[in-house]
């Protein structure tokens, strides 16, 4: 009977989970459980799965340390690949050190790879280079380097480094055509179309264009005035302006770059910044100290000079000023940001990751929904929300060698 162990354990390791499931379906052994469990999340059943391996950790014996380790990683994947981002991470980093202890280098490389790309998914760039850096050097199966490249390409792109995201993206190709699963493949393949899919839109004197990464990447070292939509910033080279805190102010510095050269009138001003629907003394008011604050703010980048009809923005030591712009302007961006990797997130890990409360981000999701720009489904905490259309099963749950070989 172990020899049907050994061959499902191989059927995962490529990527086969119904050759897997043909072998041990109808046992209910520990090792039978764990394996179960991870054919069943390659298959997308995750919660099935879930159930399967905390069985099977509990069913391992005291001794079998190692075994219930590899367990803890797999249900921490599924964790990852379901957004639950609360998942206890020290959990996942005691049963890393089990596996290096025990010399189980390959699923410890996995280990790590699954906190780092969870602290990816939250934006712990930093961190997530400090989790790959601390993995210890091994020969990693063809599975796991394309996890790594993955995770490397990931933090390139967050750091607008094009060139290396492409090259780590042609490393994971190349791995995944050695691992020979599908599914693999198919995640460096809708990873490397981020490269070639418009990530910004560039706003420049009434016109508009959009920008791939590595335009954006350029758009950085131009001397150029830049208004960042992104990190709410005005910047040119190495000064920034931050203004995430004063949103009045970094909307009239929008407002005033989109308009470069011309002027704004102060009636557009109030409306567009204050939201402001009738025109009174009060307003003018308002709009003569905020623009006092801004040009406080800018006077590093730039001088807001007083027109006949509102105000003009001038740049200093440049020629040009640019508005770089989400691809969509939406109210809600940064929430279909994250949804548009096409998995279903809980509104709590998407709150996680975008650093604010549980009940912003479900107002949010409320308006996408009305608008049927997201859609949901479960209940209570097991809802989940994504956007339509729904996406295929999810993608490398595997574990690099078989969950079960000492």
């Amino acid at each position: 009977m172990e020899s049907l162990i050994t061959a499902a354990a191989r059927a995962l390791e490529a990527g086969d989970p119904l050759g897997a499931l043909n072998r041990v379906a109808l046992r209910n052994d520990a090792p039978s459980l764990a394996l179960r469990g991870i054919a069943m999340a390659q298959l997308g059943d995750l919660a099935k799965a879930k159930s399967l391996l905390r069985s099977a950790a509990r069913a391992f014996g005291p001794r079998e340390a190692v075994a219930r380790a590899r367990c803890v990683v797999a249900e921490a994947e599924i964790a990852l690949v379901s957004r639950d981002l609360s998942w206890p991470d020290k959990t996942l980093a005691a049963a890393r050190a089990t596996l290096e202890k025990h010399g189980d280098l390959a699923n410890a490389a996995h280990a790590g790879h699954i906190a780092a790309r969870r602290l990816l998914l939250l934006g712990h760039i930093e961190e997530a280079e400090r989790t790959l850096a601390g993995l210890a050097p091994f020969p990693l199966p063809p599975a796991s380097q394309v996890v790594r490249e993955l995770v490397l390409a990931g933090i390139a792109i967050r750091r607008l480094r094009s060139e290396d995201a492409r090259a780590a993206l042609a490393r994971a190709a190349r791995a995944a055509r050695q691992a020979a699963i599908p599914a693999l493949a198919a995640e460096v393949e809708s990873a490397s179309r981020v490269l070639d899919t418009p990530a910004a839109r560039l706003i420049t004197r009434g016109e508009e264009r959009p920008l791939l990464l590595a335009e954006v990447e350029q758009l950085a070292a131009s001397e150029a005035l830049v208004v960042d939509t992104f990190h709410h910033s005005v910047r040119r080279r190495g000064t920034v302006v931050p203004l995430g805190t004063r949103p009045v102010l970094f909307a009239l510095a929008r407002i005033l770059a989109q308009a470069w050269p011309a002027d704004v009138s102060r009636q557009t001003l109030i409306a567009t910044a204050f939201r402001g629907k009738h025109l009174d003394e009060s307003h003018r008011a308002r709009l003569r100290v905020e623009i006092g604050r801004l040009r406080t703010k800018l006077k590093p980048l730039a001088d807001v000079n007083a027109t006949k009809q509102g105000f003009a923005l001038a740049p200093r030591r440049t020629r040009d000023i640019l508005v770089l712009a989400r691809p969509v302007d939406e109210k809600h961006a940064t929430v279909l940001a994250l949804l548009s990797d096409g998995e279903p997130w809980s509104s709590s890990a998407l709150a996680l990751a975008l650093g604010t409360s549980p009940r912003t981000v479900q107002r949010a999701l409320d308006e996408l929904a009305r608008a049927n720009k997201v859609q949901c489904f479960g209940h209570g905490r097991a809802r989940r929300w994504m956007t339509p259309p729904v996406p295929g099963f999810p993608t490398g749950l595997l574990l690099p060698t078989p969950l079960l070989k000492t």
